[in-house]
């Protein structure tokens, strides 16, 4: 399997809108509440290999050919709502993201450029035909962005440490909450924020994510997942995450003008880290 399987796509969290269906139009309506209706509904390990297969042919395929009918599923007060995988836009998406992380010799091995010219033209094709579209999906390289934090509650954090053996399941650790209050903690945080600072990345990365949830269905949920994280940090330390609740005590400081108290909260985060960011160097 080629080095950009095993660096790009396992070690990613998400951050994914499940939507009613009455949010969506006909006929992607009839098209999801007949799809919600599967026994066989695939699994977030099952979009991961699908990704991967992707990217062995020579050159890689970094953008489907065609976008994806499937999504992920769940139900919310008796509410079937989906969220669609949009593979298509989101690899369009990830590959101009591309030029950020690697240099350009790298991201020649990775990809060759012709591949990446034509892609692009692709996308540039399609979003004029497809001005207002966006994915319901986010997802994070070795990381999980300080603002997707601010959405969520260290009282909706889910931890399932997972099982070895026949059957096995990897750990998974997510945060679900819904629509309404994650876009109410937006609105907290940046009020906290802006009273501490005139500006900076943090501020900027949460107006965008604000600006995203806005596009969908106030009944919607939203859902932070550590995905192929969970595989970079020990047991232990996973268990012992509770990041969430460190940017709430920071934020809360920030907002009471306790500048000690929330640099004391965000090194806790630093330190947590770290040792994620040391593996992704040494990749």
């Amino acid at each position: 399997m080629p080095k950009v399987s095993s660096v790009i796509v396992p070690y990613a969290a998400y951050l994914r809108v499940y939507e009613p269906l009455a949010a969506f139009r006909e006929p992607e309506r009839g098209h999801w509440t007949r799809y919600a209706r599967r026994a066989d509904l695939p699994s977030y390990q099952d979009e991961l290999r699908r990704s991967l297969a992707d990217l062995l042919p020579t050159p890689p395929v970094p953008v489907p050919v065609h976008e994806s009918g499937d999504a992920f599923v769940t139900e919310v007060d008796g509410v079937v709502c989906v969220c669609p995988w949009r593979t298509r836009l989101r690899g369009w998406q990830a590959l101009g993201e591309l030029a950020e992380d690697f240099p350009e010799p790298v991201l020649d091995a990775l990809l060759p450029p012709v591949v990446r010219r034509q892609s692009t033209q692709d996308y540039e094709r399609w979003r004029e035909r497809n001005p207002d579209a966006r994915p319901w999906i986010r997802t994070a390289t070795w990381q999980v962005p300080i603002n997707w934090f601010v959405l969520v509650s260290d009282e909706e954090r889910e931890y399932d440490r997972g099982r070895a053996g026949p059957g096995a399941a990897p750990p998974l650790l997510r945060y679900r909450t819904p629509m309404v209050q994650a876009r109410r903690r937006v609105a907290r945080g940046l009020r906290a924020l802006r009273q501490a600072m005139d500006e900076g990345p943090l501020i900027d990365g949460l107006v965008d994510v604000g600006r995203w949830l806005e596009e969908f269905h106030p009944r919607s949920l939203v859902e932070l997942d550590y995905g192929g994280l969970v595989h970079t940090l020990p047991a232990g330390e996973l268990e012992a995450d509770h990041s969430a609740a460190d940017v709430a005590e920071g934020i809360e400081a920030l907002g009471h003008g306790d500048g000690a108290a929330a640099g004391e909260a965000y090194g806790r985060l630093v330190e947590r880290w770290r040792s994620v960011r040391d593996r992704r160097s040494a990749n």
